[in-house]
């Protein structure tokens, strides 16, 4: 079978549009009749996404096999790594935990069976499908990691594929960060850079051009596309650091207030995005006592590390204002995987799977008990959600290393057709749940919408907005964006010469 033709984004930095352009590429060479995998060799986030045998990659991969119509495997992010603070980290290989390492340990000692891994990952897309379109990380010039580095150049090298150098206009300075880490690539590895792209510039094309001509000049490497910034694009992001973009304030001309707390290790947080394309509803990210006032409705979202994050909220007096938001009944309060167990009574942590505390106490407003395990579940998972006398087919995914015990008898949320999950309260007000994406269920997010609009005496909203039609729609506006700004001719062309030439 003949190989995939493989394209590789880049960036200057993080956070410069990589991802996001890796999941249009796919969708376009789709489009355009190519069988396509995303791969990204080792992946860095607390995003994490659920393959249909139960295991975890980064959430981006996930997101990209969505955008080019296959299910996603291990094979496409071999190597995901979980920072759980102290400069440590969990290490999942193909989709199941490895081991706890520190960052000069992952170095030193992992190097070679990582580039094992994933020369064997890779080899396996490159029978399968016609392209692959490869993410780096960071910035492919970080000179003191080069020289053992798993994602960017020596990626490159291992699939034998052009490179696209990715530079964000948005934050400034993208013609000097393009030719500095231009400049400071070794010599073979620039002449695998075919060509770059301007990202996420607003205004007049015409004004760059001046910018555009100099660069192809100096470099003489071709600009192959100026993609424009694409407000409210329906697309997962995998780093926490796009959160910093949004409001710790309320929004009074929304009719619901969401604040969702914003851990240091929180994980997951994609859990929330429906409620982004929801009209009436205004979602904040709070880290302060001060901040968080009296909204609708609170989420205590997933964590990487519970019990670090439970003494963060202790610490900084969001703990007191939640028992309080609680104690009044108004707000309804739900808790997802980490958040969940923080509502408990204790977190147990005996085998020291997350911290160097052995036991933690919760916020006590759900009568159970989390014990921390060495064993992780990762499963996609589907029940029927109980709220009352509304009963709703809802599904998920689970990803925890933990166990929770009830103390006497409770109300679970959510019943599977071999066990039960989570825990809801009689008034509605209080939900603690396992499964990850339980908002990206509409029927469900409706009913729970329509219960806070109900007690602050606002009229009911029904049918309302598709989040799986919503995420495909946000896939076709990319792709069709992408396509209008790049020279997508060019890039085929350079694709098939670059293959040829270095066979």
């Amino acid at each position: 079978m003949k190989k995939a033709v493989p394209l590789m984004i880049q960036g200057t930095h993080s956070d410069a549009g990589k991802s996001a352009l890796v999941t249009a590429l796919c969708r376009i060479f789709v489009q355009d009749g190519f069988k396509t995998a995303p791969y990204k060799s080792q992946n860095m986030a607390l995003n994490s996404y659920i393959t249909l045998d139960g295991k975890e990659i980064g959430r981006a991969q996930g997101v990209q096999a969505e955008a080019a119509g296959i299910a996603a495997t291990t094979d496409m992010n071999p190597i995901l790594i979980k920072p759980t603070g102290e400069y440590k980290s969990q290490i999942v290989v193909h989709g199941a935990p490895y081991k706890n390492m520190q960052a000069g340990a992952y170095r030193e000692e992992f190097y070679d069976q990582g580039l094992q891994i994933i020369e064997q990952s890779y080899s396996r897309l490159a029978n399968q499908f016609e392209r692959i379109v490869i993410e780096g990380a960071g910035s492919p010039a970080e000179i003191n990691l080069n020289d053992r580095e798993l994602v960017n150049m020596r990626v490159a090298q291992i699939a034998n594929a052009p490179v696209i150098l990715v530079g964000d206009i948005e934050k400034g300075g993208v013609f000097a960060s393009l030719v500095g880490t231009l400049q400071l690539l070794h010599p073979e590895d620039r002449k695998r850079v075919v060509g770059v792209f301007i990202n996420k510039f607003r205004g007049d094309v015409t004004l760059l051009e001046p910018g555009l001509t100099w660069f192809e000049e100096y470099t003489g490497v071709p600009v192959l596309g100026v993609i424009p910034y694409i407000h409210d694009l329906m697309i997962e992001a995998e780093d926490s650091v796009v959160l910093s973009k949004y409001s710790t304030n309320q929004d009074d001309s929304k009719e619901i207030d969401i604040a969702v707390i914003r851990f240091p290790m929180i994980s997951n947080f994609t859990d929330v995005d429906p409620f982004f394309n929801e009209p009436d509803c205004h979602v904040r990210f709070v880290k302060k006592a001060e901040e968080l006032g009296e909204p609708d409705l609170v989420i205590l979202p997933g964590s990487k590390n519970t019990i670090e994050d439970m003494m963060f909220i202790d610490n900084n007096g969001l703990s007191n204002q939640i028992l309080q938001l609680a104690e009044k009944g108004v707000t309804m309060i739900v808790g997802i995987c980490g958040g969940y167990q923080m509502l408990g009574n204790t977190i147990d942590d005996k085998y020291r799977v997350e911290s160097t505390h052995s036991e933690k106490a919760g916020l006590g407003l759900i009568p159970m008990k989390t014990s921390l395990t060495q064993k992780k579940m990762t499963v996609q998972s589907e029940g029927v959600a109980e709220l009352g006398e509304q009963k709703i087919s809802v599904t998920g995914y689970e990803i925890h290393m933990g166990e929770s015990h009830y103390q006497h008898t409770h109300t679970p949320f959510i019943r599977l057709a071999d066990r039960v999950d989570g825990y809801i309260s009689s008034s509605k007000a209080l939900i603690g749940t396992y499964f990850h994406g339980i908002f990206h269920n509409d029927q469900l997010r409706e009913v729970l919408l329509n219960e806070i609009r109900r007690k602050k005496g606002l009229d009911l909203v029904h049918n309302r907005v598709s989040f799986a039609q919503k995420k495909e729609e946000g896939f076709e506006l990319l792709a069709k964006v992408v396509r209008e700004n790049i020279k997508l001719d060019r890039i085929n062309e350079v694709m098939i010469q670059f293959q040829r030439h270095t066979n």
